[in-house]
């Protein structure tokens, strides 16, 4: 049991770890570039970011831990971790780089991750499908703010 609850905690530090990489990349380089952009009407503030990406990794966190405590395969930690990998580069292209149109092409492989997991996870156990739904549809507006700034 307590193996149980430690692969979660694994699960979480590291999905939490890419949050952490991620959130100081932004804090570093975000501005004064990013206020210098022309946002999209359709912006969300900057305060919401935060609960919702806090929210978003721990269901996406869950999510895994659910399936690979039923499963146990190797193959759904590496599209995970692949998927986490560009999940966080997303921050650094976008924020350290300044590069825009390299963030949205990023956004649409972290867009075929989520939806390669999500079947993945559909047969394996439907609540883990169900979690990444928010996931998929933030990732989703995201791709359209990151569209809205780059035209």
């Amino acid at each position: 049991m307590r193996n149980k609850y430690l692969s979660l905690i694994l699960l979480l530090a590291i999905t939490f770890l890419a949050s952490f990489i991620g959130g100081f990349v932004t804090s570093e380089f975000k501005e004064p570039w990013y206020s210098n952009l022309i946002l999209s009407n359709f912006s969300p503030p900057s305060w919401l970011f935060a609960p919702v990406w806090t929210t978003l990794y721990i269901f996406m966190s869950i999510a895994i831990w659910r399936v690979w405590q039923k499963t146990f395969e190797v193959k759904l930690l590496k599209v995970y971790l692949t998927h986490l990998f560009f999940n966080i580069s997303w921050s650094i292209i976008f924020f350290g780089f300044h590069n825009i149109l390299l963030a949205l092409i990023d956004l649409v492989i972290i867009i075929i991750l989520i939806l390669f997991l999500m079947y993945l996870y559909k047969s394996r156990d439907k609540l883990s499908y169900y979690l990444m739904i928010p996931y998929l549809f933030w990732s989703s507006y995201a791709l359209f703010l990151n569209f809205s700034i780059l035209v």
